[in-house]
């Protein structure tokens, strides 16, 4: 996992070159929505993704991460459906939902069912390369989704570039990321991890979580401003040492949140004192969106590193898919 993990920025350049061989063709098709379906590491990418173009796409766009899509979904909308091994059930079951809705279908996926049904279906898709844990193509995903909504002029044209940019960044700074992970880990060892960012970041620290779930074998919460502010800072009443909270920030978070950040910083460490933050770096947000989820995939390994456990096996999620392949 850590030789994967370590080649992220020839991922990303090697995903930019796929995306522009998929040549996906202009539908003549006035969408009116998006839903982007996909789990886990499969499914990650999208949030991330639907964040990062709030301000350029036009449309609503809306991840799913279960077996149904939501109601709203018709013939006006297009689905991607994101299954690295193109075999997930649920996204499986969502591609038929839209194909009952009528909707416009285009998928992202390395083989499997997916893959079949695109090909037999004329449904436009990215072949993506095969044979590695889901979480580890993060950048296989997160690239192909910004080809599609590119090809489909739902964004601007900036993005390829953008993508070079980060990952010539990530290469020029990864002695400095690497370091700070394995630095983050050992603030987390033995501890329960608990991450904080501004709502626009909501996707990256979920990756951050289920890179910690996935690679470092371990419990962790997370949760965003200012929502957080409203519930669940009275929780930290009950706040004790075992916590060690990270706090994700951009430079550029609106003011008030970014204060909302401070003064709840000095309420966590009334009660841990296991507090710190990061801040993103990058020349713009696509760069700082791609520099912190490497900065938290360095943080799970080295975890796992410290654990003593391998990152990679994930038992408890194949015993769930032998029973569910006995369920009817």
């Amino acid at each position: 996992m850590k030789d994967l993990v370590s080649i992220v920025p020839k991922q990303i350049s090697e995903a930019v070159a796929i995306g522009k061989k998929a040549n996906i063709q202009l539908v003549n098709r006035n969408f009116s929505n998006v839903v982007i379906a996909g789990l886990g590491g499969s499914g990650i990418g999208g949030k991330m993704v639907s964040q990062l173009v709030v301000d350029d796409c036009k449309l609503p766009i809306v991840t799913c991460n279960d077996y149904f899509l939501p109601a709203f979904v018709d013939e006006n909308t297009l689905v991607i459906a994101c299954s690295y091994s193109g075999n997930t059930e649920e996204t499986l079951s969502a591609v038929e939902d839209a194909v009952r809705k009528g909707a416009f279908i285009a998928a992202i996926t390395s083989g499997g069912k997916l893959a079949k049904l695109a090909q037999e279906n004329s449904y436009p898709h990215i072949i993506i390369p095969g044979g590695n844990p889901p979480r580890s193509m993060l950048a296989y995903s997160f690239t192909s989704l910004l080809f599609l909504l590119e090809a489909f002029q739902l964004v601007s044209e900036k993005y390829t570039d953008y993508l070079n940019q980060a990952a010539e960044f990530l290469e020029a700074n990864r002695e400095e990321i690497t370091a700070q992970g394995e630095e983050i880990a050992r603030f987390f060892n033995r501890k329960i991890p608990v991450l904080y960012a501004d709502a626009a970041y909501e996707g990256l620290v979920v990756r951050w979580r289920q890179q910690i779930n996935e690679n470092g074998k371990m419990l962790c919460w997370h949760h965003v401003l200012p929502e957080m502010n409203h519930n669940e800072l009275v929780g930290w009443a009950g706040g004790n040492e075992n916590l060690a909270v990270l706090v994700i920030r951009d430079h550029n978070d609106y003011k008030r949140t970014a204060f909302r950040m401070d003064t709840s910083k000095e309420i966590f460490s009334t009660y841990t004192p296991h507090v710190r933050e990061v801040f993103a770096k990058g020349g713009n947000r696509l760069a700082k969106i791609l520099y912190l989820s490497w900065l938290g995939d360095w943080v799970s390994v080295y975890l796992a590193d410290l654990k003593g456990v391998d990152p990679t096996e994930v038992k408890v999620i194949d015993h769930l898919k032998g029973e569910l392949s006995r369920f009817d």
